[in-house]
Formats: C-alpha cells, sequence, structure tokens
C-alpha cells in the first residue's frame, strides 16, 4: 500500500465561480466532488471564522493559504497569522515576489534569508512558510538556477511548493527538485502543460510525468497534500477541476 496523500483544490482554479456564486456555494460543490481539502488565494470578504464554520460543514481541511509577502511582513504578520490559525491552515504560501526580491542572484539570497526569518516566526505559531514557483525560477542568472539559490539558503523548514506545470512551461522537470530537496515538497502543486499544441491541457493530456512525481512525492518528498490546479479552460472550470480529480486518483489507485 502507498502513502495516502489527500487531494485538494487551489480555488484560483475556479476563481470566477467563488466571485460569482460565493465561496459557501462552491465550497459545497467541490466537497461533493470528492476533493479532501481546499487551498485558499483570497477570501471573497468572508471572515475566518465564517469560512471555517463552512469547511466544518463540508468536511473539508485546508491545504494551505496563497499569501501575498506584505501580509507576511511587520504589523501584517500577527493578523495573517491569526486569520490562518482560525481557518485551520499551517502552510502560508507566497505566490510570487516583487521584483526587487528576485531580479538579482544576490536579491534571491537576501529574500532566502528573510524566509528563514518567517520560518522561525511561524514555527511559534505551528505554522510554516513555503514559496511557490512560476517559470522565472528556473531561468538562469549568471548560470546558476535562482531556485537553487533560494532552496539552498533556507531552512529546511522553508516548504518547496513545486508547480508541475509552471516548471514545465519554464523548461524543468520538477522530479530532479524534489530529490535534489527531500522532504520540502511538503504540498505540491499538480498542473498539467502540453510542451506542443494543448494549451489548455487538464491533467493526464499533457507531458508531466506523473509517476515519476507521485513516486518521489511519496518516497522523499514529504508530501503531505497533493494540490490540484487548472488555470486555462477546455471546459468549464468546474467540469475542468472535477476530470482533473477523477484522472489523480486513477493514477494514484493504480500505484497500489
Amino acid at each position: 500500500m502507498k502513502n495516502e496523500i489527500p487531494i485538494a483544490l487551489q480555488l484560483y482554479s475556479i476563481r470566477e465561480d467563488c466571485a460569482e456564486r460565493g465561496l459557501p456555494a462552491v465550497l459545497e460543490e467541490v466537497a461533493q466532488m470528492g476533493y479532501d481539502g481546499v487551498e485558499f488565494a483570497g477570501y471573497h470578504g468572508m471572515s475566518a471564522k465564517a469560512l471555517r464554520a463552512e469547511l466544518d460543514k463540508n468536511g473539508l481541511k485546508v491545504a494551505g493559504t496563497h499569501t501575498k509577502l506584505p501580509d507576511l511582513l511587520g504589523d501584517a504578520l500577527l493578523p495573517t497569522l491569526d486569520f490562518n490559525r482560525e481557518i485551520g491552515n499551517r502552510y502560508v504560501i507566497c505566490p510570487g515576489l516583487p521584483e526587487e526580491y528576485r531580479d538579482s542572484l544576490d536579491a534571491w539570497e537576501k529574500t532566502a534569508g528573510l524566509f528563514n526569518e518567517l520560518s522561525e516566526k511561524l514555527a511559534a505559531h505551528d505554522m510554516m512558510v513555503g514559496y511557490h514557483n512560476h517559470t522565472h525560477e528556473f531561468v538562469p542568472i549568471d548560470g546558476v538556477l535562482p531556485w537553487d539559490v533560494f532552496y539552498g539558503n533556507t531552512r529546511k523548514e522553508v516548504i518547496m511548493q513545486l508547480d508541475t506545470g509552471n516548471a514545465l512551461a519554464g523548461g524543468m522537470d520538477v522530479a530532479p527538485f524534489i530529490e535534489k530537496y527531500p522532504n520540502r515538497s511538503i504540498t505540491v502543486h499538480l498542473k498539467e502543460r502540453a510542451l506542443e499544441g494543448d494549451t489548455k491541457a487538464v491533467i493526464g493530456d499533457g507531458d508531466v510525468n506523473w509517476s515519476e512525481i507521485f513516486r518521489l512525492c511519496e518516497e522523499i518528498g514529504g508530501t503531505k497534500w497533493y494540490i490540484v490546479e487548472q488555470e486555462s479552460y477546455a471546459h468549464p472550470p468546474m467540469e475542468c477541476v472535477r476530470i482533473c480529480l477523477e484522472r489523480v486518483r486513477g493514477m494514484l489507485e493504480a500505484r497500489k
């Protein structure tokens, strides 16, 4: 029996539904699909207490929140952590960085130092901070990958949230990074990418090597959550994320 890793949905995948229909209705439908949890990318005006009630009502856990860097700095940090604690989240992930934090190797090294400080602060609250890749992290600067500068200079407690599709769009397979930085892929974004042709591929219809990624996550990644994300659509967004869940479940079932 392989390691049972639960599956969450990054709600950015269905952002228009969240905005138009409201989170309560969307969370109910996501739970009915069979997702184990969700990762937030905004709260659509809902309080932490109200969100927690909806999550509990639908039997959903929080796999993480995408939280902008300014919300983790200075006086903003404690209110941010209070919100995350209320909704039951331990994994606070920064989804991107302002230009000045990533425009040189020196900037990346300084940013790594900042995340080390944040990691120590969050540890006191039983939380972890992490970073989510796009494509520029895999474009060399002076022959060096920013991803390696960042994760080569951060504490092992800083989550490496690899996005499979974004990395492949940048010309990189995430598998070697899961191996290079073991036990740091605490949450992993499952996003498809077709190298040629279809730019709206759902999971299973592109070029991501899912079997190898699942193996590494199970064996050395330390992965606690798989998080489905779909950003472009061959079908209505809700149908896309339903298909993705079915495909992931099927591939994981075949591994047992």
